[in-house]
């Protein structure tokens, strides 16, 4: 296993962004499973999914995860899929947000707990954080751990300890969320400090923070997220042409520093995940 190799992520819609603020962002199945493949040929290992309606509101129908898997991989793309059970921090009720977990993705995020999210509470009580581990398990679905502050790390650490986070542990580090850590240099070095021996961590930025949080993560050996759903410029005041633009700009950074972007292939090794047949 190459250790220099990063895995780079790509969040195409989010639950929040519309098209007002950018009409390049993705929310039919036809587009988010687009821009996953245009992500992929830049670059991109795992692709973070939501949702949306015929409205274009946040969802968590069944169908629209399956339909978005089966146009990707339609396409000959092996990228990782990563399925949100976010359920639009606090827009619809529990039962719905397990339902991505029933698409067949490898992997699904798992919010590590409770916080003030902008103007709303976002719940994920341990109750809840316990039976979304259990699901995740059953379905060979592998966690991506979100962490929004650092509270968030030892309820994560509580799971694993129940056996209910298979390791590798995989950490993707959200900040600048109002209500949240911030997105500082301090911030990530107290949280990478704060993991235990042998995870993997990836940091995402909210707003004009991503690209330089993006590039402390590649120097600092982890791993990056990025694309529409956390931001929708590419630089201030220019609105970025699609996921893949950012991505594209992700992995030139990575090589210009010796890292060069890991193949989906290789985050499934990284990852302990099976390869799958693509």
């Amino acid at each position: 296993m190459n250790h220099d190799k990063i895995i780079l992520s790509v969040a195409t819609t989010g639950s929040w962004p519309t098209k007002v603020q950018n009409p390049a962002l993705p929310v039919t199945p036809e587009e988010i499973a687009q821009a996953a493949v245009e992500s992929w040929r830049e670059g991109a290992a795992v692709v973070h999914v939501h949702v949306r309606d015929e409205a274009g509101k946040m969802s968590c129908d069944l169908s629209r995860f399956m339909r978005v898997r089966e146009l990707i991989r339609g396409q000959g793309c092996d990228i990782l899929i990563n399925f949100s059970t976010s359920g639009g921090a606090g827009r619809v009720g529990e039962e719905e947000r397990f339902n991505s977990l029933a698409a067949g993705p490898e992997l699904a995020s798992l919010d590590a707990g409770s916080m003030n999210f902008n103007d709303r509470i976002f719940l994920n009580p341990p109750d809840f954080l316990e039976e979304l581990a259990r699901r995740m398990l059953a379905a060979h679905v592998k966690p991506e751990i979100e962490v929004f502050d650092s509270g968030m790390i030892g309820n994560a650490l509580a799971l694993q300890q129940k056996g209910l986070l298979p390791l590798p542990l995989w950490w993707q580090f959200v900040l600048g969320v109002k209500g949240g850590t911030p997105a500082t240099a301090r911030s990530l070095l107290h949280l990478v400090d704060s993991l235990p021996a042998g995870s993997l961590w990836s940091v995402c930025a909210v707003g004009g923070r991503q690209l330089s949080m993006n590039v402390l993560a590649i120097a600092m050996g982890g791993h990056a997220r990025t694309g529409l759903e956390d931001n929708l410029y590419y630089r201030r005041g220019e609105l970025a042409r699609s996921n893949a633009q950012l991505v594209a700009r992700l992995t030139r950074i990575a090589r210009e520093c010796g890292r060069e972007p890991a193949t989906p292939a290789e985050a499934r090794e990284m990852l302990g995940l099976a390869q799958t047949g693509i």
